[in-house]
């Protein structure tokens, strides 16, 4: 038996296709869920939207700092490995959730695969870069989403035997979901907006990031006669009220202020959008498939291949440079580009279950 650990919304979507090509291989599997994420736009939300297998057991961690977080969920999670003893765990993504479900596991002696592995975005001070390294560096197989993500672990000095190119498990999911996409409602369609998410502790933690990307959005809103489309993270809601900022949202006359919106939503938003500006590492990529150019609100990438096509800028919380990035990608020609073949064409998830049986077998 598998046991895959979520317990974010980022987790939550990565298990969307990778459950159904598990179900396709026959493969026994159950999941459990951290709570780390407990908000119904973050988290029930989307298993009722994306028809994900039930949680055999809920360790309800919550919020809190990341050594609390980490040591609660290590020490739960143990219970749950001595009661089912996996044959392997399976960890998506660089939540702490992700962290503590390998650290748990390599130290009971079970072996751990890491979905979406290798990624790195060059910034040490950054949470989910320190997660996902000690990730993989004590996993068993490594599934690498990219070249970028593959040639990472090998310099790294991790077997080779032990990283597969697969794909991107996200990728699948545009396509598995692509006529639901096409028939939820947009109420912005249309129009001329932009698409806006923020939540990365590096920036909504501290006021002079934050105060520069509301500055930005409310001069998009003016200049560049934009609305701009911002369902807010409840973490970014609770800083913008602290630092003051929430009014000057509120009282911008374009801009639209909401709560956390459905996985499928997103991508309609984003598919729309004239551009997408966020410090998301998923939406990034995603609006790259849907053909939607990006302005990251990051000073680097993990996807390098959507800034070497020309669709990614990262301008980091500079207000002038997110307008100037903004203006840039509205004037130039993009050019012609198959997202999909750099995320392994929508078979990733078929690639990981394959690998798994052949590692169990």
């Amino acid at each position: 038996m598998l046991l895959i650990v979520v317990g974010t919304r980022p987790q939550h979507i990565k298990l969307a296709s990778l459950a159904r090509a598990l179900n396709r291989q026959g493969i026994e599997y159950v999941v459990v869920h951290t709570g780390q994420h407990y908000d119904y736009e973050l988290d029930e939300i989307f298993f009722e939207e994306l028809d994900l297998p039930r949680p055999i057991a809920h360790l309800g961690v919550g919020s809190g700092s990341h050594g609390y977080q980490t040591g609660t969920m290590l020490m739960r999670l143990e219970k749950v490995y001595k009661r089912f003893k996996p044959k392997m765990i399976i960890v998506p993504g660089d939540t702490n959730s992700a962290l503590a479900g390998a650290l748990a596991g390599v130290k009971m002696g079970f072996p751990i695969a890491h979905v979406e592995a290798g990624l790195r975005s060059r910034l040490p001070y950054m949470a989910e870069e320190v997660n996902r390294v000690l990730i993989d560096h004590v996993s068993e197989m490594l599934f690498a989403p990219t070249e970028y993500a593959y040639a990472n672990l090998l310099k790294e000095g991790i077997d080779f035997s032990r990283i597969f190119l697969t794909g991107d498990v996200m990728a699948d999911n545009i396509i598995l979901f692509e006529k639901r996409i096409d028939e939820i409602f947009n109420e912005f369609h249309g129009e001329k907006y932009v698409y806006v998410t923020v939540h990365r502790a590096e920036n909504t933690d501290n006021y002079l990031r934050l105060r520069n990307i509301v500055k930005a959005l409310v001069k998009l809103s003016k200049e560049q006669d934009f609305t701009v489309v911002f369902p807010l993270h409840p973490r970014t809601q609770n800083k913008l009220s602290e630092y003051g900022l929430l009014n000057t949202l509120r009282n911008a006359e374009n801009i639209k202020l909401m709560k956390p919106v459905g996985y499928v939503k997103s991508l309609r938003y984003a598919r729309d959008a004239r551009i997408v500006l966020t410090d998301s590492g998923g939406l990034q990529k995603e609006a790259f498939i849907l053909r939607t150019p990006i302005v990251t609100l990051r000073e680097t990438t993990e996807w390098i291949e959507t800034v070497e096509c020309g669709w990614n800028i990262p301008v980091g919380p500079d207000s002038s440079r997110i307008v100037e990035a903004v203006s840039t990608l509205l004037e130039k020609e993009l050019p012609e580009v198959d997202p999909l073949k750099f995320y392994g064409s929508g078979r990733a998830s078929e690639r990981i279950a394959n690998l798994v049986r052949e590692y169990l077998s």
